[in-house]
């Protein structure tokens, strides 16, 4: 089989999370580039307008979505958009997400559910909601969730973030062994520190240089060294993947843990 067809996802539609900057945007064109009908959904509607039009005029399908990943409301209306504007959803990137800073003594009780609403919470209930959809379509597809090397092991300033990702990667696991049977496939991708307009400022900082130290292959990941992880889990090229969670972060945490 050719790479072109086997990475080829005409037909799919694919709903990305968080699709109005830095990795969703990415994950978004990388997807419609390869042929899948692309939902957008973020909370920045202006954001999400300027995705689509670039979408659509290298030839791909989009629609726009406003919509905030912990209301549930919002969520069920971007799944029906989806079906609306291309059928069922048969991917689903969960790329949404918040992170935070400080010492856990401090961290107030708003901001730990913040990010365990956002980043973990909002993961399931939208895994949720595409699983019972592709079921009562029956259909087959992928779900892929962002986690994060801070999943694997921790660091200072992250509790409540690195809880959510850890939790994210066992429910991969989780869903993976429940919706196997119907063919669902759900799989998740950890990066490490990957450069994009979020962090961009601190990155390029003489501090944020630093860290290229504890990076074996001695830069930080750029957007694109993500394509072919995400390429695999959502198409036939990993028709036998589920349950895994693919480490992307320059050997960083192979380093930490020897």
């Amino acid at each position: 089989m050719s790479t072109a067809r086997i990475f080829d996802l005409s037909g799919k539609v694919a709903l990305v999370t968080g699709a109005s900057s830095g990795l969703g945007v990415r994950f978004a064109e990388v997807l419609a580039e390869n042929g899948a009908s692309i939902v957008l959904v973020a909370r920045r509607s202006d954001r999400l307008t300027g995705v689509k039009a670039r979408i659509e005029q290298a030839g791909g399908h989009a629609v726009a979505v406003e919509a905030d990943v912990r209301d549930r409301a919002a969520m069920a209306a971007a799944f029906d958009a989806a079906e609306k504007a291309f059928g069922t959803v048969t991917i689903l990137i969960n790329n949404a997400g918040v992170a935070h800073s400080g010492r856990a003594v401090e961290l107030a009780e708003e901001e730990w559910r913040r990010v365990l609403s956002t980043d973990l919470d909002a993961v399931f209930y939208w895994s949720q909601e595409a699983g019972r959809r592709m079921l009562a379509a029956g259909k087959g597809g992928a779900i892929v969730n962002i986690a994060s090397v801070l999943g694997l092991g921790v660091d200072k300033g992250v509790v409540a973030y690195a809880t959510a990702k850890a939790g994210v990667i066992q429910l991969t696991k989780a869903l993976a062994l429940e919706l196997a049977f119907k063919g669902i496939r759900v799989n998740a991708i950890a990066p490490g520190w990957i450069v994009t307009e979020l962090n961009r400022g601190y990155l390029e900082s003489e501090r944020g240089k630093a860290l290229t130290r504890e990076i074996p292959v001695g830069r930080f990941g750029q957007e694109r060294d993500l394509d072919g992880p995400l390429l695999l889990l959502v198409s036939d090229a990993g028709r036998f993947v589920t349950g895994a969670t693919i480490v992307v972060d320059g050997g960083q945490s192979v380093a930490l843990r020897g």
